[in-house]
């Protein structure tokens, strides 16, 4: 092997699953980091920038087909210095690639191959390549490089890296002004994002589909403030499709990443981290609203699916499962007719009716993707069954296929811990113990509050990943955005003060190293973390919400919780920066939209004093209360400006109900509270 082949390159020195992957790859692979980009310029080599992510199916493919290729891999390091990357541990670098592959007027995904000059400024990029287009590429970008071209790609990339470096507010097209919001305009908004459903199979107008709970929680929320039952309609909808369709797991519960067609069939298998936990918030959500049982069972099994297949024995939560299992996608998950025959056994026919299995297969190779197209109520009637011995069944063959799967070669799992995601995944058990009130669920919260405390946060910052051992990498805005939201929410379900104040420290450490007062938003990045050649803002919400928007809602709330008119204006302004944008493309800007809904009333603030304040607490939880924040205590307590001066009246229990500092009659009842609100959950 020659040494432009090397048996083991850098990345065997890092945590990262996914470079781990690549780093027996003949390949002279380096992480990303100043030792790559100090060779480039000093050799003055072009760079390749390759940048993934472990449950990424078409990245092994690239994987399997080229990078392991000895003569591919030859033409790579002789021109190029060539660098690794996990999106999921450098979403900073991703982003700032990924715009500029967006400019260049290509259309994004992963995996994603950027080429750069040495001093990392992007001229040309892609996503996945065929082999022999690959090399085709590399030997006419390496050899324009070397040859007379290279004038005109370093002037390519000076142009693209100016381009990025402009403001991303201005780039997009928003108007910042004053905040002036209006019933209308929220209606022209709503109108908007209306226009791209699909009324029939739920989710928006489009293929591949993806959950996008931010738009579906947005939804909740309209409905709350307008009683419209089209928005409650199309939610419900949707979580029904979604929940019966293939892209749920419907034996181990949890979802795949997205679906490939319209009618939530076909699962790109791979299973994040960051999906399940906003889904198992909007199940939670929805089942507040409606007492859906259906959707209790999402609920409940995707966090047994957490539970079983993503959490550390340290309490955190691990990033995500591959697509693929024993080199295929989705093996581990599908099954023939003749399998299901001999693992189900009699009752394959009613199995196989209820999750619509044909000899002939509905994917690959004659095999089946489990699915349902109707209600167990409307299944039972079918079949002349009653509820309760479905339910039984159901359960019976759960456990049957869980079975069967234990036998199998499992899907990879990358069990890296990302502070972000893991601060979803603690605000989904959060809204979960909210909505049911399972002991569990919070047990399972706080486990996973203490071990971000414990070993992701580093004096007054936060790292962004923990693996083996090491919390590596500054945090990006995301991790301090996402673990703020959920300290507030356990705050409102414990009534622990300190989760308010660690949401508090780590919003004055954002405000005091993200913030851009030019733009009244926040950098993705830390003043004091690496410099790249842009630093980007992050504004529009994509299945994870945008850092921006969270950032917003938390000064909101934590405004009002802890009496801090800067915050909540500075919460008014955020929205004011990016009004129009929100109006005129909402599906692409829920979570704003969200805020906006919350700021066109006042927020409810409830504080329970008294013995029974956990009881109360409890009652009142479940029942769907975005408009409104919570405090309580046991005992007089002037901690927090919201229990200041409040008691238990008589002795008993007391709720108190105020609006912008001005406050309801006390009551001593949750339907007395509930009727003092403008938007009355009990009706």
């Amino acid at each position: 092997m020659s040494a432009n082949q090397p048996a083991t390159n850098r990345l065997s020195q890092e945590t990262s699953p996914y470079l781990l992957q690549h780093a027996h790859n003949p390949v002279d692979w380096y992480p990303w980091g100043p030792e790559a980009l100090h060779r480039a310029q000093e050799e003055q080599k072009p760079i390749i920038v390759s940048i993934g992510y472990a449950a990424c199916h078409w990245c092994h493919v690239m994987e399997r087909e080229s990078f392991e290729n000895p003569r591919i891999a030859q033409v790579m390091n002789e021109y190029f210095v060539c660098i690794k990357v996990d999106r999921e541990e450098r979403p900073d670098v991703d982003q700032v690639y990924m715009d500029a592959l967006q400019a260049m007027g290509l259309q994004g995904g992963w995996p994603l191959n950027v080429f750069l000059n040495p001093e990392a400024k992007p001229f040309y990029g892609g996503t996945y390549f065929a082999p022999r287009s690959w090399v085709q590429l590399l030997e006419s970008i390496g050899q324009a490089y070397q040859g007379e071209h290279r004038a005109e790609l370093d002037k390519s990339a000076e142009e693209f890296a100016r381009g990025l470096q402009a403001s991303d507010l201005a780039k997009y097209g928003a108007a910042p002004s004053d905040l002036a919001l209006s019933e209308e305009q929220f209606k022209l908004l709503v109108y908007n994002l209306g226009v791209r459903f699909d009324a029939e199979r739920g989710g928006m107008n489009r293929a591949p589909k993806f959950p996008m709970p931010g738009i579906w929680r947005f939804l909740l929320r309209g409905h709350a403030r307008t009683g419209s039952q089209l928005l409650l309609n199309q939610t419900l909808l949707t979580l029904r499709e979604m929940a019966w369709g293939g892209m749920y797991d419907q034996a181990g519960g949890g979802f795949a990443r997205y679906s490939v067609d319209a009618e939530w069939l076909v699962p790109h298998f791979e299973k994040m981290l960051y999906d399940n936990g906003q889904l198992v918030s909007l199940y939670s959500e929805a089942y507040q609203v409606t007492q859906e049982p259906l959707f209790r069972e999402v609920v409940y099994d995707t966090i047994a699916f957490i539970r079983r297949e993503l959490t550390s024995p340290e309490g955190g939560f691990y990033s995500s499962l591959d697509a693929d299992s024993e080199g295929e996608e989705g093996k581990f998950y599908v099954f023939t007719k003749e399998e299901l025959q001999h693992i189900i056994g009699d009752e394959e026919p009613l199995f196989s009716d209820y999750y619509n299995c044909t000899a002939l297969g509905n994917w690959e190779h004659g095999r089946n993707i489990l699915h349902r197209r109707q209600s167990d109520a409307d299944f039972a009637a079918k079949h002349e069954l009653a509820p309760t011995v479905l339910a039984e069944l159901v359960a019976e063959w759960k456990q049957k296929i869980m079975r069967a799967r234990a036998q199998r070669g499992r899907p990879g799992l990358d069990d890296k811990i990302l502070t972000g995601w893991n601060g979803l995944m603690l605000s989904g058990l959060v809204d979960a113990y909210r909505a049911f009130g399972e002991a569990e669920f919070l047990e399972l919260a706080l486990r996973n509050a203490r071990f971000l405390q414990r070993t992701l946060r580093h004096g007054s910052r936060l790292r962004r990943t923990y693996k083996a051992g090491r919390a590596t990498i500054d945090g990006f805005l995301e991790d301090y955005a996402l673990v703020i939201q959920a300290y507030i929410g356990l705050y409102e379900v414990t009534f622990e003060a300190q989760w308010l104040h660690e949401a508090q420290a780590l919003t004055d450490y954002v405000l005091a190293h993200f913030f851009d007062p030019a733009e009244n938003q926040f950098f993705y990045t830390d003043d004091a973390g690496e410099t790249l050649i842009a630093r980007k803002k992050e504004l529009f919400d994509n299945v994870i919400p945008s850092s921006n928007s969270v950032m917003a809602h938390n000064l909101l709330r934590l405004g009002l919780h802890l009496d801090k008119e800067d915050y909540r204006d500075l919460a008014a302004t955020m929205l004011g920066q990016v009004q129009e944008l929100v109006v005129k493309e909402p599906q692409h800007l829920t979570n704003w939209a969200s805020l906006y809904a919350s700021l066109l009333q006042p927020t409810a603030e409830i504080a329970i004093v008294g013995p029974e304040v956990e009881v109360v607490r409890a009652e009142l939880s479940r029942y769907f209360l975005p408009y409104a924040v919570l405090a309580g205590t046991a005992e007089p307590n002037d901690e927090l400006p919201l229990l200041q001066h409040r008691t238990a009246q008589g002795g008993k229990t007391t709720l108190y109900v105020c609006f912008n500092r001005a406050c309801r009659q006390p009551v001593q009842s949750v339907a007395e509270a509930l009727a003092q609100l403008p938007l009355n959950p009990a009706g």
